[in-house]
């Protein structure tokens, strides 16, 4: 059992199982992270519980606020990021308007785009206005708009990269400076690329936030959400989290550290998967667009290149015949999850209306650019060979 915690000097998949580890490990010996279900810990006397409570020693006092099987979950993902301090939440979408109402208040702007994550974009159309915070969303690939927008005003500049369905891709770093030069909050949505692919806070980001349960629990068996940064800015996130009381259960921690154990492995064979299948879909005759940053025809590949170092197991494509040849194929696909989903072991399909915009209408999903048409592909850890016969196999009844 190593003594040390696994740094930063370790490689990914060191730190995918290593990190953040070392401290609650050793519970009668054990080599795997205990799950506590306990609510509370009890303390002798009431000087040592007072200190703890004001977080003057290290120690838990209840569960809302601090759990030792989250601990390493957070440490974890904290180790991945290269981060001072994380903080964990129930849910994905937890963690946005957590973020939210901790940063933001009635006069504040945001800035952002307009294919974010349609739960996201539901936030910034519906929920932010009322609240008296203005969203500005520019379009996605349009950096001199959101630049513009930036330098009129702008309290928190919110990103996706890629984007959830479309796959776009935002310059993280130009945007940050330009966005930390005007004082605003950077916060970027990392979901897709991971932490193996993709470090928005060495690009710039003041926070960076996962939905962990899509690639990092990696078996969608787990909900709950996580977000990195300073020492500063994840203790007022925490603070504010642990009184809105949006926690992370202990068991959904522990499913969490056990997936991550293989992240880096997982997503190494779907970046490579992913990669042959849309290489595969460009060429196929009823396949109308691929949408996959690695493509040398991707809008911002150039970007992608410069701030990832994997692109990823996402994908979508748009085939001949729209939503009706779409409600044909994918019902003939044996080695696919038609759910919303993404991110685990399997690979998972949908459309949009059905997955990532459902909360949006047909109008709102064409204002954001995302066509009716349009199939969301998460590659799994399936062999490639099978994954593409299949395909064949679907389109053909397209």
């Amino acid at each position: 059992m190593p003594t040390k915690p696994a740094t930063n000097r370790h490689g990914l998949s060191t730190l995918s199982i290593w990190g953040g580890e070392q401290d609650y490990t050793l519970y009668e010996r054990s080599t795997q992270v205990p799950v506590v279900h306990s609510v509370s810990y009890g303390y002798d006397d009431i000087d040592t519980w007072h200190k703890v409570a004001l977080e003057e020693v290290p120690g838990h006092i209840y569960s809302r606020n601090t759990n030792p099987t989250v601990s390493v979950f957070e440490n974890k993902v904290k180790a991945l990021e290269q981060a001072e301090a994380a903080t964990s939440f129930a849910s994905g979408m937890a963690a946005i308007s957590n973020i939210f109402g901790t940063f933001l208040k009635p006069g504040d702007r945001v800035v952002s785009i307009k294919d974010s994550y349609g739960g996201t974009n539901r936030l910034f159309t519906e929920f932010l206005p009322k609240l008296n915070i203005e969203v500005v969303l520019c379009d996605t690939h349009s950096h001199e708009e959101i630049e513009e927008r930036i330098r009129e005003k702008c309290t928190m500049l919110y990103l996706e990269s890629p984007t959830n369905p479309s796959l776009k891709i935002t310059d993280i770093s130009k945007l940050a400076h330009v966005a930390n030069e005007c004082g605003a909050l950077v916060v970027v949505d990392n979901t897709f690329a991971t932490p193996i692919n993709q470090k928005p806070l060495t690009l710039g980001a003041d926070i960076v936030l996962h939905s962990a349960s899509k690639y990092l629990g990696g078996h969608a068996d787990a909900l709950g959400g996580v977000a990195c940064g300073n020492q500063e800015i994840i203790k007022r996130l925490y603070q504010y989290r642990e009184i809105n009381g949006a926690t992370l259960a202990p068991m959904d921690a522990y499913s969490f550290i056990r997936g991550m154990k293989t992240l880096a492995l997982r997503i190494e064979r779907q970046n490579q998967s992913a990669m042959t299948i849309a290489r595969w879909l460009s060429q196929h005759p009823k396949v109308e667009q691929v949408n996959y940053p690695g493509l040398e025809s991707h809008t911002n590949h150039d970007v992608a290149k410069q701030q990832m170092s994997g692109f990823g197991g996402m994908l979508s494509f748009s085939i001949d015949g729209g939503l009706e040849a779409i409600k044909r194929a994918l019902p003939k696909l044996n080695l696919a999850h038609m759910a919303a989903n993404l991110g685990c072991v399997e690979t998972v399909v949908g459309p949009p209306l059905t997955t990532s915009h459902v909360e949006c209408t047909p109008e709102e999903r064409a204002a954001a650019g995302i066509p009716e048409g349009l199939i969301r592909y998460s590659t799994g850890i399936e062999d490639v060979e099978d994954l593409l016969a299949d395909l064949d196999h679907a389109l053909g009844y397209a």
